[in-house]
């Protein structure tokens, strides 16, 4: 291109090139007319499109049309985005679909129950919840026959020990025996079998009754103050022992013994509502239900602490004088 003409673009007064036939009709669309306020809407729509094409007609060639101006204008104008806009538009998720409307309520979350668990109350299983316990308990089961019992305390379900115990341990015996002998808790030899005192301590208890003339099931009864076994053997919680009570309650009644010898340390504090130790407990003589109480070592406590039989002997001695005065000088 000659260096004149390329002065002349730079001012701004080189020619213009128009395309054929076009600029006829924007000068026929700019000419002034007195009806041109009574125009209609789509006139002065084709009137906007012919000054637009007047606008590209008369820009040099080689320039880009005005639409993509107008965007790059309005980019360089926008303030370049700093560092954070940039971690954030980077981070920025893209928008989720909005799903179609639907007459059925969405499905519920685990986080739509997230303020109830702050407040709920811990949730008792539904076999658990009607227990009762206190007067309430005893006078049900006070009517009891015992089959009756039996039945009841096989079905029972007044604490939480049922949902791990393979069987109930009712107790077995004489039902009219003079001596009854409670121990603590079922093990788990007892809650396989569902009976009480089995095993090396069910031996030597055997032995302990045989040394004062008794035997198993003659003359003698043998419960629990825990109908249920509590996992891995621990201690039954108090709320576990009152709702248990009442069976026994219902067997001491019901055998009408003369003489209770409790059977270790958990035995002695549950019938006799007390926190005292076992040595302490010991040598005396107690009560329970109206019945005398003669406390001892438990069996199996004697197989690991073999001293202690001799102070055990002395407690069944204690128990046999005990049990003699109650039957009026019996055997």
């Amino acid at each position: 291109m000659p260096l004149d003409e390329i002065a002349l673009e730079e001012l701004g007064l080189a020619p213009r090139w128009v395309r054929k036939g076009v600029q006829g009709a924007v000068a026929e669309v700019r000419a002034p007319r007195e009806d041109d306020a009574a125009t209609p809407v789509p006139a002065r729509a084709a009137e906007a499109d012919l000054a637009d094409a007047e606008a590209q007609a008369a820009r040099p060639l080689g320039e880009p049309p005005l639409a993509e101006v107008s965007a790059t204008e309005a980019r360089m104008e926008q303030p370049e985005p700093t560092e954070p806009h940039r971690s954030a538009a980077r981070t920025m998720s893209p928008a989720k679909p909005v799903p179609p409307a639907s007459d059925e309520p969405p499905p519920l979350t685990e986080d739509d129950f997230a303020w109830f668990d702050a407040v709920a109350e811990p949730i008792v299983p539904a076999a658990v919840a009607p227990a009762q316990t206190g007067a309430a308990a005893r006078d049900d089961v006070a009517t009891l026959d015992w089959d009756a019992l039996a039945e009841r305390v096989a079905s029972c379900t007044r604490c939480r020990l049922c949902e791990k115990r393979t069987n109930t341990v009712f107790g077995v015996g004489d039902r009219e025996a003079d001596w009854m002998l409670i121990g603590e808790a079922p093990g788990e030899n007892e809650d396989r079998l569902g009976e009480p005192f089995v095993g090396q301590a069910g031996k030597l208890l055997d032995n302990m009754l045989r040394a004062l003339s008794l035997a198993r099931g003659e003359n003698v009864y043998i419960a629990n103050v825990i109908k249920c076994r509590p996992p891995g053997n621990r201690n039954p919680e108090p709320d576990e022992v009152a709702r248990c009570e009442p069976y026994l309650q219902r067997q001491v009644a019901l055998v009408k013994p003369k003489i209770i010898v409790a059977l270790g340390r958990f035995a002695a504090q549950s019938l006799l509502k007390t926190d005292g130790s076992i040595a302490s407990l010991r040598g005396r003589v107690h009560e329970y239900e109206g019945v005398p109480v003669i406390v001892t070592y438990h069996p199996a406590y004697l197989l690991r602490s073999l001293h202690d039989k001799a102070k055990a002997w002395s407690d069944l001695c204690l128990a046999r004088d005990t049990w003699r005065a109650a039957a009026g000088g019996g055997q």
